[in-house]
């Protein structure tokens, strides 16, 4: 009797196992890839970090195979996601998850399966990361445009994942290149890191104003999405990883002066952004201490605040390399220790709710706000 009910239970949980949970993997890699870039070494740290990766790798494989279930099983639920204008964006996760374990695997991983392990691992994640990414920064805008119609009120920061996956590939890349023959391969991988980069800068800045009106004009967030604002961090600290990465990469790989103009960049493009990103951490961090004081409970958004923040450590460490500040060091440190904080506190609550059976859920459906007067009242009482 035992063994029957159980099935049930099983499958209902498999039924809604969204492509949210790949923010997971995410969270978990970046923890690792991020405590690589820090400017201080403590005693124990890279076994600590190796065996973090080896979490999210661990993770990886398990989504993988839990999804590829979720596929087979229940084609229905899967093809309803794809619908689902709160669901679909999360696709964009899929590829960073891949992208950010294979980026793990040659900063730390290696220290655990060795240097060439990892750097097949991370080449043969990195092609399946982009390639996914790519298709979803190309799907998934078109699904919104021709079948999802939203609203200019349902406009939440989930609408920038599927669009920042490129510039993961664009932050990842560039470590490769030293690894390719040199000449024309070595830059044509750069050169298209750097094309990815634009890609999804552009796009970024075409979806956040859309983000930001709906804040300004519809009030907060609903409760259970507002740490979703800490999304916004993504795109920036990552271009600022990626310009970083590309001036690493450029010496030797491009012509002159186009190597040097790599090295302005990183400074002339990363610091006016992490100035922002700053701001914008301000912001959000308000607005989830509103949302936390009015009754904001644990739910799958709050991986929101470890992905993000750690490509703002990674972006920080980036501009410490290349101007030589010690306030970049201290600033790295310190969104570190916010990270593990964040990583702990998500890792945590997402255990307890799956031994308590309350996870995995899929995303909620896309709040609906009424464009009357009520709407900032209304919004602003979470669901």
């Amino acid at each position: 009797m035992v063994t029957v009910s159980a099935r049930p239970a099983h499958a209902a949980a498999l039924r809604h196992l969204g492509p949210n949970w790949y923010a997971c993997v995410m969270g978990t890699a970046v923890v690792a890839t991020a405590g690589a870039a820090l400017p201080v070494r403590i005693p124990g740290l890279r076994t600590a970090l190796a065996a973090v990766w080896a979490l999210s790798l661990v993770l990886l494989v398990a989504l993988l195979a839990a999804r590829t279930l979720h596929w087979t099983r229940h084609g229905d639920q899967a093809r309803a996601h794809l619908l689902d204008p709160a669901v679909v964006p999360f696709y964009g996760c899929l590829s960073m998850a891949l992208l950010a374990v294979g980026g793990g695997a040659l900063s730390v991983g290696r220290d655990w399966i060795g240097a060439g392990p990892a750097l097949v691992l991370d080449a043969v994640l990195f092609c399946a990361g982009t390639a996914v990414g790519l298709a979803a920064a190309v799907a998934v805008p078109y699904l919104m445009a021709v079948r999802h119609r939203p609203g200019p009120e349902q406009a939440t920061p989930v609408w920038l994942l599927p669009l920042v996956a490129p510039m993961v590939s664009a932050a990842v890349g560039p470590h490769l290149v030293p690894h390719l023959p040199p000449g024309q391969p070595r830059q044509t991988l750069l050169l298209a890191c750097f094309a990815l980069f634009g890609l999804s800068l552009l796009a970024t800045l075409l979806m956040l104003p859309l983000v930001f009106a709906r804040l300004v004009t519809g009030g907060p967030l609903p409760l259970p999405l507002t740490p979703t604002l800490f999304l916004v961090l993504g795109p920036l600290g990552q271009s600022t990883t990626a310009v970083g990465a590309f001036a690493d990469a450029a010496a030797g790989v491009v012509p002159s002066p186009y190597d040097q103009g790599f090295g302005l960049l990183a400074v002339l493009y990363g610091v006016p952004v992490t100035g922002f990103a700053l701001l914008w951490l301000c912001f959000a961090a308000a607005h989830v201490v509103r949302a936390r004081r009015r009754g904001m409970r644990f739910s799958m958004t709050w991986w929101s605040f470890t992905f993000p923040v750690g490509t703002c450590v990674t972006g920080a460490a980036a501009l410490s390399r290349h101007t030589g500040l010690l306030v970049y060091d201290g600033l790295t440190v310190l969104l570190y220790a916010g990270l593990v904080a964040a990583w702990a506190t998500a890792a945590l609550h997402t255990a307890r709710g799956l031994v308590s059976g309350a996870l995995p859920a899929a995303p909620a459906p896309a709040p609906s706000v009424p464009r009357q007067a009520t709407a900032r009242t209304r919004s602003g009482a979470g669901r």
